[in-house]
């Protein structure tokens, strides 16, 4: 596999987050990567990840692997073992790209992994297919978003995009205060400009507003071979009263089918039956676009280094639960 384009033809299931581009992104942040392919068998992009609770290698949806091949599986995981131990690793942190299903699952702990405290990447998530025509998109969305959808247009809400440094940057304005009425940690400016480097045209944010001017909401979306991400969002307080963020989902929609993208990734839900799950509050905005409700194997961790990962263990467990995740 002599690029990332045949890696994903091999590996339709892959994302942005084994990428080129994201290896790039986390180097400029000043984290390690390391890239391997596997004769063409396999492929993993590592991240080494100095916590203060020990450092860990993190491959995030992934390694892209034939599951079912026993003989890939454990040739991919005897080289990540030896790279992790040389890194000097306390554990290593994977969530591959596997549906959530019993079966699944024994192919983790067969491997001696454990379910991580925390999550990586979006373990549940709504996936929408964008190789359907607009008029059924439209009719698969739930009648209430289509109402949303509608509405924007009638109110004159127009959604534009662009991946200026200055949009970057008043896009973490905005999100720092999302984040402040919403409770959750947004990305670092330094994360986010990391982002717009490594990505360059592939990391796009579409901003709605009134047809005054009045910005209502913004998203970050990242292209990949295959599937768009809805990464990150905010919004300002006018969002609670215009259906911005509808307008600019569906402009978003219609462009990537426009440019070949084949599905989009609406980025994290909540877990059925977690009404206090920090996903919560966008879980019905997003599940009311159609598409399929999607949950993947979640976070597992190989543990290297026992002591020092039960630390880590402890310190996690207690931020999962601060958090709401």
């Amino acid at each position: 596999m002599s690029n990332w384009s045949d890696i994903v033809k091999k590996f339709p299931e892959a994302n942005f987050l084994q990428s080129p581009m994201y290896g790039e992104m986390n180097e400029l942040i000043g984290d390690k990567v390391i890239s391997e392919d596997f004769d063409g068998k396999a492929h993993a992009l590592m991240i080494v990840r100095n916590a203060r609770r020990g450092r860990y290698l993190e491959i995030p949806c992934g390694p892209l692997v034939d599951w079912h091949d026993r003989s890939a599986v454990k040739m991919v995981f005897g080289t990540i073992i030896k790279i992790a131990e040389k890194e000097k690793c306390v554990f290593i942190r994977i969530r591959p790209q596997l549906k959530n299903t019993p079966e699944n699952l024994k192919l983790l702990a067969k491997l001696e992994l454990k379910p991580s405290p925390m999550h990586l990447a979006a373990e549940h998530t709504v996936i929408i297919d964008l190789k359907k025509d607009e008029a059924k998109l439209m009719s698969e969305m739930r009648r209430q978003t289509r109402y949303e959808v509608r509405q924007a247009e009638k109110q004159g809400i127009k959604v534009s995009r662009d991946n200026s440094e200055s949009l970057f940057k008043e896009f973490h304005s905005v999100q720092v205060e999302t984040a402040k009425r919403q409770n959750f940690v947004p990305p670092s400016l330094k994360v986010l400009m990391a982002e717009k480097e490594a990505f360059k045209d592939n990391a796009t944010i579409y901003v709605a507003e009134t047809d005054g001017g009045e910005k209502i909401a913004y998203g970050l979306v990242i292209k990949d071979v295959l599937e768009a991400d809805y990464y990150e969002a905010a919004s300002t307080p006018l969002n609670r009263k215009m259906p911005g963020a509808y307008a600019l989902l569906w402009q978003a929609m219609r462009d990537l089918k426009s440019e070949g993208i084949e599905r989009f990734n609406l980025w994290g839900i909540a877990p059925a039956g977690q009404p206090n799950h920090r996903y919560a509050g966008v879980t019905t905005f997003k599940t009311g676009f159609g598409g399929e409700v999607v949950e993947f194997v979640p976070a597992h961790d190989l543990v290297l280094k026992r002591v020092k990962y039960l630390k880590n263990l402890m310190v996690e467990t207690m931020r999962k639960k601060k958090r709401h995740l």
